[in-house]
């Protein structure tokens, strides 16, 4: 089972665009920002889907074009913004949707759905168990009433409920928010792979809200781990977080102690790893000389186990080239292993798990590919359209193997699109292809960072797993 986060925030994110209290601007400063929560499951079954859910996903990359189930848990406008019916019917290859929730918040949706649009509601329960037919296989759905009402008489929030989601593969997931800390999960009774669970309100413990805070979701928790629902190997994943919590450090630490993550926005669960450590994938980008290399090389330093991927061959002939060569052997940890290899799929795919690939770099890489496929020539015969097409399909298997490699993976590569313009038409090839590439596999990295002039610029952070590092 693969959980994207598209969202972890509460309903006015975090932090809240209007407020300037201390922990809204202590997550301003980190360049962090939580939209409403919603997670999606192997691209097939998105679960709540409120304003900037659609959306997230195109942060780094992504579609919903394969989801064929949503799963509504009430109708809030948080966790549920019907305009997305909208904007899917106008794609007119979209094939059937079934759409799964409480009465109310499916009749917030019908009015935004014609008569010949490919959508299907289905009203759910508490005590329902439901089996979602996909591509991919049957997912069994089990529905839990949640302990939302707060006293006010909010009917979407009396009739919220929970999912316990179990994926073709047999993974479990507890998605739990929004719920408080009544909330009856007697009839979940097998271990669960991945919980994310409402913590909302922090240490505000008078909120009289149907949430969970820091003093009422660890012995909810206690309860799980003592019914061996949650166990060891269970993934807890605090969502639904607010400006009412600590600034995100802070609250790192402090769930730390429960074995609960805090992760961000666009983090992604992958049930294949223990503890939900999928590895982390992470683009070094810089000019010449800027230090991208030697940078790249801190943040392997630590591992015990690093491959590194030279892509730049060993041009007996060239003394120059084989100084810098030798400049970055000598830098190297005597118990790293290097591969010349410009075969970066099979370098990937060998990797054993917990091991750093560090692959320097895509502009050798690229250079080696062009040269094998006689780009040159065949742009300069007007083919430039059939190289463009040739360098989309080596990075779109680059990019796939990056998704199914087991290691942890830093690729190393030259922004080469900022300075003058090339005088030469292969020049201009180059830069414009090389800014495709980079482009496709910053799509499928957690972490981007630009080198200028040896400083790092994070461009990207959006990795719960942890790659080693020092910087």
């Amino acid at each position: 089972m693969r959980v994207a986060l598209l969202g972890t925030g509460s309903a006015d994110g975090w932090p809240n665009a209007f407020c300037g209290c201390h922990s809204c601007e202590a997550e301003r400063r980190s360049g962090r920002s939580r939209q409403p929560s919603a997670a999606l499951v192997d691209d097939v079954v998105l679960v709540d889907c409120g304003p900037t859910a659609p959306h997230a996903i195109g942060r780094v990359g992504g579609t919903l074009q394969a989801v064929e189930h949503v799963l509504l848990t009430h109708g809030h406008p948080d966790h549920l913004d019907p305009a997305f019916l909208l904007s899917r019917g106008w794609v007119a290859a979209a094939g059937p949707l079934q759409v799964w929730g409480p009465p109310g918040a499916l009749a917030l949706c019908r009015d935004w759905v014609g008569p010949d649009t490919q959508v299907r509601f289905h009203e759910v329960r508490p005590g329902d168990d439901l089996v979602l037919a996909t591509a991919i296989g049957a997912y069994a759905v089990h529905v839990v009433a949640a302990a939302h009402e707060s006293g006010n008489g909010d009917a979407l929030a009396a009739e919220a409920v929970l999912f316990e989601v179990t994926a073709p593969d047999g993974a479990r997931l507890l998605y739990a928010t929004d719920t408080g800390p009544d909330v009856d999960l007697s009839s979940v009774t097998t271990a669960l792979d991945v919980v994310l669970i409402d913590e909302t309100f922090g240490d505000t413990v008078d909120h009289g809200t149907g949430h969970l805070d820091l003093a009422t979701l660890p012995p909810l928790l206690a309860a799980l781990r003592a019914r061996g629902v949650v166990t060891d190997a269970t993934v807890v994943v605090a969502t639904h977080l607010s400006h009412h919590n600590p600034p995100t450090s802070v609250l790192r630490e402090r769930l730390a102690d429960h074995a609960v993550l805090v992760l961000d926005d666009l983090a992604v669960l992958d049930t294949r790893f223990p503890r939900g450590r999928r590895p982390g994938r992470h683009l070094v980008l810089g000019g010449a000389r800027s230090g991208k290399s030697l940078f790249a090389e801190r943040l392997a330093d630590e591992a015990a186990c690093v491959r590194y991927v030279a892509t730049g061959g060993s041009r007996p002939d060239d003394a120059e080239w084989q100084h810098r060569v030798e400049a970055h052997r000598a830098r190297r940890p005597d118990h790293w292993t290097t591969i010349e290899s410009t075969d970066l799929p099979a370098a990937l795919a060998d990797a054993p798990a917990a091991s750093v690939v560090l692959v320097d770099c895509l502009a050798l890489w690229l250079t080696a590919h062009l040269d094998e496929l006689d780009a040159w020539a065949i742009a300069e015969r007007g083919g430039r359209a059939t190289v463009h097409a040739q360098v989309d399909t080596l990075a779109g298997e680059l990019v796939e193997a990056l998704h199914a490699s087991a290691a942890d993976v830093v690729l190393v590569s030259n922004e080469v699109g900022m300075g003058v313009v090339p005088a030469t038409s292969s020049g201009r090839l180059f830069r414009d292809l090389l800014g495709i590439v980079n482009a496709r596999v910053a799509s499928a990295c957690d972490e981007a960072t630009l080198l200028v002039a040896g400083l790092p610029v994070p461009l990207r952070s959006t990795s719960h797993a942890q790659p080693m590092r020092r910087i």
